[in-house]
């Protein structure tokens, strides 16, 4: 018997939306107040979904508290109150949802307790993302 498993997250992060390929003006205009020259903070939600075989002797898809040491470890003490701007995941990229969202994947990916389905991550009430691997680009490639 297969199930599936999500469980939520929360960090507080900072960050600012800018490409290096545009000048400041082109910058201001395609992300506005998310330019910011000091950036702007969000108090961010990830929700990961995994599957697996339900486990006849614990009834568990996998052991809950190894997911959580894994997120505390390779989720929350990576993001968690930092600007995303100064990690090395975002050196060569704009640190939008988007590519965070990918980011998150390819971390969870890594859990080796139960298959990773995909990552949801909420940046606002208005706005949220979601990365499902085999429906576009590998993560490798983005």
């Amino acid at each position: 018997m297969r199930a599936h498993l999500s469980r939520r997250y929360h960090f507080s992060a900072s960050h600012r939306l800018h490409s290096d390929s545009f000048d400041a003006e082109r910058n201001a205009a395609v992300y506005g107040k998310c330019n910011n020259p000091h950036g702007h903070g969000h108090n961010y939600t990830v929700q990961v979904t995994l599957s697996g075989e339900v486990d006849p002797v614990t009834g568990m898809v996998c052991n809950l508290a190894e997911l959580d040491a894994f997120a505390r470890v390779n989720l929350l003490e990576r993001f968690d109150h930092t600007n995303l701007n100064t990690l090395d995941c975002f050196a060569d990229k704009v640190s939008s949802t988007e590519n965070l969202s990918v980011e998150i994947y390819r971390i969870f990916r890594g859990f080796a307790g139960a298959h990773l389905e995909g990552v949801h991550v909420e940046e606002t009430s208005n706005n949220s993302f979601d990365y499902v691997y085999g429906s576009s680009a590998s993560p490798d490639r983005i």
